[in-house]
Formats: C-alpha cells, structure tokens, sequence
C-alpha cells in the first residue's frame, strides 16, 4: 500500500484489523487484514522515526544503518549473553558456598 494511500485512512480503520477467526471468513480476508495491518505498522515505523519526511535514497541509507545496528546488537547478544550468564552463576555460586571443581572432569569410561 502506498504511503499517499496509508495517510488517507483512518486510525479506527486499521485498530479494526484483527486476524480473521472462524469458518466463515475466507483466506483472502486474512491476508487482506495482514497486509493491510503491516501497512499501517509500517505507517506507524515512518511517523515515529520521523523518517516520512526524508528523500527515498536517504530512507534506505537510514533504514540500512538502523538494520545493521540491530543485527549487530542481536547477534552481539547472541554470542556474548550465554558467556556472561555463566561467567555470573558461576560467581553467585561460589559467594553461596559451593567451591568449583578443580581439574579436568573425567568421563566415566576413563580410568583414574
């Protein structure tokens, strides 16, 4: 959907858009409302950042940074949150008592 398009709406048309529920409503109403849902979404994206008023080149370098930004963050998260969750259990447990075993831990095949 057009921008020029989403600007005629009203709000109340788009806070009526819920996802189709029961046998009486066709797979086309469905993605009618989705789309029509992810266009107001996207309509909601340009007011809050401000971005509508930009040219469209300067939009995709703006929406580019921000993209790269949160892949960044999410996969920065992925790979060092695990590591710092450890890293923390394993400093509360030793304040509460349990002392971390020294040495390698031995499988059980191996003989001592």
């Amino acid at each position: 959907m057009r921008l020029s398009a989403l600007r005629t709406h009203s709000l109340t048309h788009y806070t009526q858009c819920q996802p189709a529920s029961g046998k009486a409503k066709s797979r086309s109403m469905d993605v009618k409302n989705m789309r029509e849902y992810m266009g107001w979404l996207y309509y909601q994206y340009l007011l809050i950042t401000g971005i509508y008023v930009l040219e469209p080149w300067e939009k995709s370098i703006f929406n580019t940074v921000l993209f790269t930004m949160v892949a960044m963050v999410v996969y920065t998260s992925y790979v060092f949150v695990p590591i710092h969750v450890r890293l923390a259990l394993e400093f509360f447990s030793g304040l509460c008592g349990e002392q971390p075993e020294k040495g390698v831990l031995k499988h059980k095949g191996q003989q001592t």
